[in-house]
């Protein structure tokens, strides 16, 4: 069987995160810090030979992944397209201020704060599953997914990209997405082990697939990032 090797790296820092907005399915384009730490990804990873790449039905995934490749030298290779890739959807929260959504979440939850909450999730006294399905029953559009709806159809991308890699041989693929996608995707395969904070932008997740088998590595590594800075 062959071995696929997927780099899984978050976008770069938007508009909508400078201002500390959620940002599902709304989108908004790369700040100039966000350029620059998908430049230094890129410079990071030259030494990493990409056979296709693949990245969500997003703005800020797609301009992330072109200039990941740019800097690389590999702007020639496939760019596949999924929607399954996508970021969760927040519903009636999708533009808010952050505090105000992950701080209704942990009022429900009983916490006197998000900043408690979230240092539950990251002691593993709680999961984002308990947070996101909180997020699903306080939207008031009904358009919010559940942990499980997220992790279902970013694992079914996951499982595509691999099957689809397979048939070429052994490989190495790099897929751009997003925080909390990548979150769904990973953390019940084993990602949840690795996670020690959350995904900042730019950092990288290292999954590899063998006889039909999904092994998470890393979660979350900004080396390749400071390497890249230091090649400027």
């Amino acid at each position: 069987m062959s071995k696929i090797t997927i780099y899984v790296a978050r976008h770069g820092k938007t508009m909508m995160n400078s201002l500390d907005k959620v940002q599902g399915w709304c989108d908004s384009p790369l700040t100039k810090e966000g350029i620059d730490a998908a430049r230094y990804l890129g410079y990071g990873m030259d030494d990493i030979t990409f056979r296709t790449a693949y990245c969500s039905d997003l703005r800020r995934t797609h301009q992330t992944v072109q200039i990941v490749l740019g800097a690389k030298g590999q702007d020639d290779i496939p760019v596949i397209e999924l929607a399954g890739l996508r970021e969760a959807c927040f519903g009636s929260f999708e533009a808010d201020y952050n505090g105000v959504m992950w701080g209704n979440a942990a009022l429900f939850l009983q916490y006197t704060s998000y900043e408690d909450m979230y240092k539950d999730i990251m002691d593993r006294k709680i999961n984002y599953s308990h947070v996101l399905n909180v997020i699903k029953k306080l939207d008031k559009m009904g358009m919010a997914e559940s942990f499980d709806q997220l992790e279902a159809r970013t694992q079914e991308s996951l499982k595509e990209i691999a099957e689809n890699e397979t048939q070429y041989g052994d490989g190495n693929v790099l897929v751009i997405a997003h925080g909390m996608s990548i979150l769904g995707m990973l953390y019940n395969l084993g990602g949840d082990k690795l996670l020690k904070g959350a995904l900042d932008n730019a950092a990288v997740c290292k999954v590899i697939y063998e006889d039909g088998k999904f092994t998470v590595e890393s979660m979350g590594d900004m080396s390749y990032v400071e390497k890249g800075k230091k090649k400027e």
